[in-house]
């Protein structure tokens, strides 16, 4: 059927879901170019719809329904035919159905339907997805296979189709759709077969042709809209699982399609950032949009007009006197026009300063604070009256990390933050600009280490912080995306150049230095470690985003480093592990590889270490310490931990008990009774404790060695005796393993328990 009326009738029916009930400007922006090409526009929103909201779509159509947020898109479509009925929408030319996840248009979309009216179709949408023959991901789809079809972000079906009884009855008949799986299953991905079957002619508006790839609005994204004059894009390009990407490019398809939609097209692309920094997670949004920036350290810009107009400023938290000499040269880098601040916890190290740093040409100012709350508490309450008065602020300190043997590891560290924040003058240059030249800039902090004792970082960025950081993202109001599974883009060094703008929110908390943890602090799971991780999410929350910085020699490093550790675990992969292949069936083998095995080891009994040796650590003044440590061995089944005579360690503030050194344990019914030693009470349970562990439901599942739980006291006082009870499975048999599967699959909890397990 061709369109050739001039006045073609079109009803198009869009469907929103906004889980804060906000209808972001991309939606309007998209709107308004629909309503130059429809006769009419029905507005279907899933959930909540704010007034605000609801206002900028009465601007562009009267027609809006708010339903139940179930069904997913298509039971909002099938609510809206239903309102029409059959009569009424068979008068129309054509019906389209689309939704949000599209964003654009790039071209005006006239073009687009100027030149589908011209072609003789039943239905017709403007991407499509590639026929998948390997099997079915979904589990729903009858053929067992993906079949080509036409992607449901925009179907357009014309008289004909609409008139059908094929077309009427499957609405008429469409079963209740509960999940995306069943949207894909029984919707997307047979409905273009199955109107095809029937006798239906369609096609789409763009594509990259069989075999380029299976989904290239996803994958090929630029070509799409370069090449094909696609007019739309789908807003998950900018935060998608990577390993979609990966798999099928070299990861370059949303930085390549931003780049043209910002450089050759009129599309304002902060539209883009207002919707995926309001609702994205920033470690997907880093991953697809490849924020890491790399600075040349040898060729400067010419910044003299950005010294005209912007106030630069560098904050130093000093501690280690012997690191004077050390923190100058880096000091040295900046331009002469900068502010820089000196935090420091007594009159001599004022002193050492005020000489060392007597050479600088620039405005050099030492501030005398309270020796607690160490480099965090420097920025926060150091410096509150006066960081709001710059644009571009550099935060350091004089990292000296003495724990770890030998100390050039700590060493390294600290190198890692310097020679990626501050190596040289031109650097500096070059950030500056960077910030100019990127507005949506607000936090760019070094990578997190990974040599030495810190390769663990890399995949457990969150340590014991992960419940503490949401705690303060709560009492902050944060309300952006964060996931024990999505690591932070944080400084982990707690180093980094930032837009005070970004961190308005912070900063206005108006922090006092009683309101961080005396020392000695513990060296994980702390207040301090929580705002270290928050601040990558209060920029986000601003508005802005959070990205890494790299020196051209720091890159070459860090390049040189996860190429090597990298290759040497693909060596032991390939070589004594479950065989080579693509990054996703490498990754995929080795997680059953690991459950087999630990399955076989506990179906044969074999377990490492003893569940019933548990220790009790006690935190004094001192901190922790071995001398502050009881053990108890339970030989019996009543799993009941006795700890007595605990007042010769004087007064304690905080517990941690440690249920073995093994793998594997699960603890259910944990009860905590702690006998002060004015004979009062406390009682604790799982809820209580920051621990190492992660809950499913009533269960705590300890998948890595070392499981550890801590529990605070309201108050500092001797204890007499602690007593713990609690139901421990010290090995996971293999009908309990099978159990746990079956009662996780089909759940993403399944996939991030083997995430965790590979690591």
């Amino acid at each position: 059927m061709i369109l050739q009326s001039k006045e073609v009738k079109r009803l198009i029916i869009y469907f929103i879901f906004d889980k804060q009930g906000i209808v972001d400007d991309y939606i309007t922006y998209m709107l308004k170019d629909l309503k130059n090409n429809a006769t009419e526009i029905a507005v279907v929103c899933n959930g909540m719809l704010t007034p605000e909201s609801r206002k900028k779509l009465e601007e562009v159509t009267p027609i809006i329904m708010v339903r139940e947020n179930k069904g997913l898109d298509v039971w909002a479509y099938k609510s809206v035919l239903d309102y029409y009925g059959w009569e009424k929408l068979c008068k129309y030319d054509e019906v389209i159905m689309m939704n949000y996840t599209i964003m654009g248009p790039i071209y005006p979309l006239k073009e687009m339907f100027e030149k589908m009216d011209a072609k003789d179709l039943d239905f017709w949408g403007i991407t499509k997805y590639h026929e998948y023959k390997e099997g079915d991901p979904f589990g729903t789809i009858v053929y067992g296979y993906i079949p080509e079809h036409i992607q449901s972000h925009f179907i357009a079906v014309r008289s004909r189709m609409l008139r059908s009884i094929e077309f009427q009855e499957y609405w008429n008949n469409m079963q209740q759709i509960n999940d995306y799986r069943e949207a894909v299953g029984c919707h997307e991905a047979i409905f273009t077969r199955k109107f095809s079957e029937a006798g239906f002619l369609w096609d789409v508006y763009a594509d990259m042709g069989e075999g380029y790839n299976n989904h290239p609005i996803l994958c090929a994204t630029r070509q799409m809209l370069e090449e094909k004059r696609c007019p739309i894009f789908k807003r998950r390009s900018f935060f998608q699982d990577y390993t979609n990407i990966i798999n099928d490019t070299m990861g370059e398809s949303a930085y390549e399609a931003y780049e043209y939609i910002d450089k050759y097209t009129d599309y304002d692309v902060n539209m883009i950032w207002d919707n995926i920094l309001r609702l994205e997670n920033q470690a997907d949004i880093k991953k697809n949009m490849q924020l890491n920036y790399v600075i040349d350290e040898r060729n400067g810009k010419d910044i003299s007009e950005i010294l005209g107009k912007r106030k630069i400023a560098l904050v130093l938290h000093f501690y280690f006197t012997e690191l004077a000499d050390y923190c100058l040269h880096y000091m040295k880098s900046l331009p002469k026009e900068a502010d820089i601040y000196v935090t420091v916890g007594d009159e001599q190290k004022k002193k050492i300063i005020e000489e060392t740093f007597s050479e600088l040409p620039n405005k050099v100012e030492v501030i005398l604070i309270e020796n607690r709350g160490r480099d965090v508490s420097a920025l926060l309450v150091g410096t509150k009256k006066f960081i709001m008065d710059y644009d571009y602020v550099c935060f350091v300190h004089d990292k000296k990390v003495v724990q770890l043997k030998p100390e050039t590891i700590g060493a390294g560290f600290s190198y890692k933050c310097f020679e990626n924040l501050l190596p040289t003058k031109e650097f500096v240059e070059n950030v500056l600009d960077t910030f100019e030249r990127n507005p949506r800039i607000g936090l760019l902090t070094p990578p997190p280490p990974c040599h030495g004792d810190y390769y663990i970082t890399l995949g457990m960025e969150w340590g014991l912080n992960y419940k503490v950081t949401k705690k303060l993202a709560e009492k902050l109001n944060l309300t952006v995306p964060i996931s024990r599974e999505k690591e932070p883009i944080a400084p982990l060094g707690t180093m980094f150049w930032f837009r005070p703008q970004a961190m308005k929110l912070l900063f206005e908390k108006d922090w006092e230095y009683k309101d961080f943890p005396p020392e000695p602090n513990k060296v994980d799971g702390t207040l301090l470690h929580a705002i270290e991780r928050i601040y990558s999410y209060v920029v986000q929350q601003e508005g802005y985003y959070p990205g890494w910085i790299f020196s051209s020699h720091g890159a070459a490093m860090e390049i040189t480093n996860l190429n090597y550790m990298l290759r040497g675990l693909n060596t032991s992969i390939f070589k004594a592990g479950p065989g080579a292949g693509k990054y996703e069936e490498v990754a995929r083998n080795m997680q059953k590889t690991f459950i087999e095995w630990r399955m076989c080891r506990s179906a044969l009994g074999y377990t490492e270490g003893s569940i019933i040796q548990a220790k009790l650590y006690l935190k004094t003044d001192a901190g922790y310490s071995e001398e502050h440590t009881v053990s108890v061995e339970n030989e019996t089944d009543e799993n009941i931990y006795a700890y007595k005579g605990l007042e010769k360690f004087g007064s304690v503030s905080e517990i941690r008990w440690d249920p073995g050194e093994k793998s594997g344990i699960i603890i259910k019914a944990l009860d905590v009774k702690v006998t002060m030693f004015n004979e009062k009470v406390l009682e604790f349970s799982s809820k209580d404790a920051i621990t190492n562990g992660m809950m499913l439901k009533d269960e705590m599942i300890f998948l890595g060695p070392d499981p550890q739980l801590y529990f605070k006291l309201p108050e500092k006082i001797p204890v007499k005796n602690i007593v713990i009870e609690t139901d421990v499975i010290d090995h996971i048999t293999a009908d309990r393993a099978e159990e746990l599967y079956k009662k996780l699959r089909g759940k993403n909890i399944l996939r991030r328990i083997k995430n965790k397990l590979l690591r």
